[in-house]
């Protein structure tokens, strides 16, 4: 339920009480000069989800100095608490006074949702959640940056694309290492053959998830278990690994079990599968042949692309990176390194007639740029699908044991009616997309 009862406001009721909030909301944006946001542009949001990410995601909100997070909601009362807290005390240090009174606390999102004077919604909740979420956030009008991996299921996924889509909405899969410079680097680099033709790639990440194991706990207080279970037919008990209280610096476990995620291989393979496809110009398309390891020879989970490119999912000696091969050179690329030979390939300053992909700066900027422009940010909803179907067909091919087709356009197998089932789970009716 809702933490009070005081009336909705109007995004222009908002922008005018909160005009005290810095000087500059009382001059036009062209007085004050180039880098300040004026009062009409500031973009409302509202954050699903304040666990260890939100945080993280509220702080690069904040900084960009374009937005206004005028509401939160989470099942676990303390962690909404804390996060409303946090934000108000921005908003009174900015503001230079003692208090102040900025974000409303919510603990089921569909009150959020309801909210009208909310532009955009950032969701930041167990993969299980995903789709349920965003299908409404975007029935409801708001644009939305959710986290990745985008889906719980390749369904599910799809189900999110054709909401955004049928409602006009703008969406930001948090995939940001599309905004940093080495992966954009390592993209063009790829796609513009500066390693010769693509003999081999290699993503190493972890596996898949694994049946639930944890023992059960005493659920605390605050914590509304059946909410945080959501759209789950299956119920699992209690234990605090799964949604750790804030301060522990572990991330949340669910991302490890059956039903709840998709173990390391979404969670990482997300980022790292989603480079891959970036750099092969695959974002609205996908590999055609999954082959599990033990089959046919396969010495570890391989895919392989209707162009003849084969990547392997295994360990070359760099954990969470990527290895390109081709018939001129290697390319090894993790977060902030970037490996090349020949050595002077990754200083390459790719010329203004050659091919370049979006260039984003800053993840979080681009998504509000986007809402203003009304066009699609750097990684909207079709390609955080399309990667995270990656991810999710690897997942289904360890689980059958079997060699898999893959239709990338009709997002089917064509050769196992067992992996086809895996493609959707049920869910419970009120939370079914």
């Amino acid at each position: 339920m809702k933490e009070n009862k005081k009336p909705v406001l109007s995004r222009r009721k908002f922008i005018a009480n909160t005009a005290a909030l810095s000087s500059f909301f009382i001059v036009p944006r062209y007085v004050l000069g180039k880098g300040y946001t004026a009062p009409s542009d500031m973009i409302t949001m509202g954050f699903i989800g304040a666990g260890r990410q939100a945080f993280s995601l509220q702080k690069s909100f904040l900084n960009t100095g374009e937005t206004k997070i005028v509401a939160a909601c989470d099942v676990y009362k303390q962690k909404v608490e804390t996060f409303a807290k946090q934000t108000d005390e921005f908003y009174a240090k900015s503001a230079n006074k003692q208090t102040y009174k900025a974000c409303d606390k919510f603990y089921n999102f569909t009150e959020l949702l309801s909210r009208k004077d909310i532009d955009a919604v950032v969701i930041a909740v167990p993969d299980f959640w995903h789709a349920a979420i965003a299908v409404r956030a975007a029935n409801s009008g708001k644009d939305i940056y959710c986290e990745k991996p985008l889906s719980l299921t390749v369904a599910e996924g799809r189900a999110m694309v054709n909401a955004v889509n049928i409602n006009k909405r703008v969406f930001q899969t948090g995939s940001m290492q599309r905004s940093w410079p080495e992966f954009r680097q390592t993209a063009e680099l790829i796609r513009n053959g500066y390693l010769g033709d693509i003999k081999l790639i290699q993503v190493n990440v972890g596996g898949p998830p694994v049946p639930y194991n944890l023992p059960e706990e005493q659920l605390p207080s605050g914590l509304d278990w059946n909410l945080w279970l959501g759209p789950n037919t299956e119920h699992v008990h209690y234990n605090n690994l799964l949604d750790p209280v804030l301060g522990n610096p572990a991330w949340g476990k669910w991302r490890d079990y059956k039903g709840m995620g998709g173990g390391d291989m979404t969670d990482w393979g997300a980022h790292m599968f989603d480079i891959v496809q970036w750099a092969l110009d695959m974002d609205r398309s996908g590999p055609v042949e999954i082959t599990p390891p033990g089959v046919n020879g396969a010495d570890a989970l391989t895919y392989k692309y209707a162009n003849g490119i084969t990547m392997k999912k295994e360990d070359f000696g760099k954990n969470h990176a990527i290895r390109f091969t081709g018939s001129k050179g290697t390319l090894d690329v993790q977060r902030r390194k970037l490996e090349t030979n020949p050595a002077e390939l990754k200083d390459r300053v790719i010329g203004p007639n050659e091919i370049h992909v979006y260039n984003s700066q800053d993840h979080y900027k681009d998504f509000l740029n986007a809402i203003r422009k009304r066009t699609q940010p750097i990684a909207d909803v079709e390609t955080g699908h399309r990667s995270c179907t990656v991810c999710n067909i690897g997942n289904i091919a360890y689980e059958t044991k079997q060699y898999l087709k893959w239709d990338p356009v009709k997002e089917k197998f064509t050769n196992n009616d067992k992996a086809n089932k895996m493609l959707s789970r049920s869910m419970k009716k009120e939370w079914a997309v």
